[in-house]
């Protein structure tokens, strides 16, 4: 297996030449990691890259590791290419696509195998600026990746040229976390042509896009849970064979997101099982609190989480990016009792920034509940709402 250490954008095209090879099996499989990566040392350790890679394996990518150890997933040529396809499918056709995001993930691997595919290397977004680098793509259908953070960032007052840059795209996939409703609105005002998009490393990228899977995907909800099955589908985990059993049964990834199907058969994601908050006996789910208040004026980002409560068991507790003066807690507060009823109230709310990362559009959940924990004393604390 070939490990690829990336140190910035001059060191894609290494990561390009070997994807080309491992996709047309003149090569090894591909094991990309960036110098950058705090796990670097551990990664190693867990991905064994001095072992042969699992047969058939093209890409061995590290998952982001927000639940735990990061997991090494095993991707085909095969379904890498099953991806680009049904992803060039749905968009109108091949292009051109502008390489935005860290390419040792999977939605930046992916960019490069659907430029590959398309017969023409991305074009890298480095230290330029926005608009420079979209200059450089050409002609032809245009395409690019972004989290909801950058889109964000490129639509903030001042950057008029980028905007106009990003309306020039065919299509801007927005995935890696849930993207507030009043970003994707004010995008979509702006003539942006967002395309929002779900799926995850085992699928070997974004297989649902707008709420409706791509040609060849299949979605059901056992218990609650997403899952998915397609050509796309990865093979299984690195060395971890237990692991693997667990997850992909009868060609079916068995994800822990919570779902549900709309009449009009698109999936609509309700957040994680496994970030659930039992509070008082009562189960919140996170996202849902998160897309109330990112819905709320003032309020660029939120990531709600648990903190222990020798009163509640968990508390709901929440960190804030504000757009521009941070809003009144009372007031936010208020919202969510409204929409979701008293337990969803967050009981400790704190403004900041940024929200910690890890790996693109990812936030990190245990450094934001480090963050809160840690803080509680200069972070707004409200009275205990009623459950009413």
């Amino acid at each position: 297996m070939r490990e690829i250490v990336l140190a910035g954008p001059s060191s894609v095209g290494s990561l390009v030449d070997a994807l080309r090879a491992a996709l047309d099996g003149s090569g090894p499989a591909v094991l990309p990691l960036s110098a950058g990566d705090p796990r670097l040392a551990r990664l190693r350790e867990r991905m064994a890259p001095e072992r042969p890679a699992e047969p058939g394996t093209a890409v061995v990518v590290a998952t982001s590791g927000s639940t735990g150890e990061a997991k090494g997933v095993l991707l085909a040529a095969s379904a890498l290419r099953a991806s680009a396809g049904s992803t060039h499918a749905r968009l109108g056709g091949p292009g051109r696509w502008l390489l935005a995001l860290p390419p040792q993930h999977i939605a930046g691997i992916q960019v490069i195998v659907r430029s590959l595919l398309a017969g023409a290397e991305p074009v890298v977004l480095g230290t330029q600026p926005f608009a420079d680098a979209v200059a450089r793509l050409g002609g032809g259908p245009r395409y690019t990746s972004l989290v909801p953070t950058q889109l964000t960032r490129l639509l903030s007052p001042g950057r008029s040229a980028d905007l106009e840059a990003l309306r020039s795209f065919d299509a801007v996939l927005l995935g890696g976390a849930a993207t507030p409703a009043p970003l994707l609105a004010r995008a979509r005002e702006a003539g942006v042509k967002v395309v929002t998009t779900y799926g995850m490393s085992e699928t070997a990228g974004g297989c649902v896009y707008d709420g409706f899977p791509l040609d060849g995907v299949g979605v059901r909800l056992r218990d609650g849970l997403v899952e998915l099955s397609g050509p796309m589908l990865a093979s299984g985990y690195r060395l971890a064979p237990e692991e693997t059993a667990a997850a992909f049964v009868a060609g079916w990834f068995r994800t822990t997101d919570l779902g549900e199907l709309r009449a009009d058969g698109s999936l609509a994601l309700l957040g994680r099982a496994d970030f659930m908050i039992n509070t008082g006996g009562v189960k919140v789910a996170p996202g849902a609190v998160e897309a109330v208040l990112t819905a709320q004026p003032g309020v660029a980002e939120a990531c709600v989480v648990d903190l222990p409560s020798a009163e509640w068991g968990q508390l709901v507790a929440a960190a804030i990016v504000p757009a521009g003066p941070a809003p009144a807690v009372a007031d936010l507060q208020a919202a969510v009792r409204a929409a979701l009823g008293g337990p969803a109230v967050p009981k400790l709310v704190r403004f900041a920034d940024t929200l910690p990362s890890r790996g693109p559009g990812k936030v990190d959940r245990s450094a934001v509940r480090e963050l809160l924990r840690t803080a509680e004393g200069s972070a707004t604390r409200s009275s205990r709402p009623g459950r009413g």
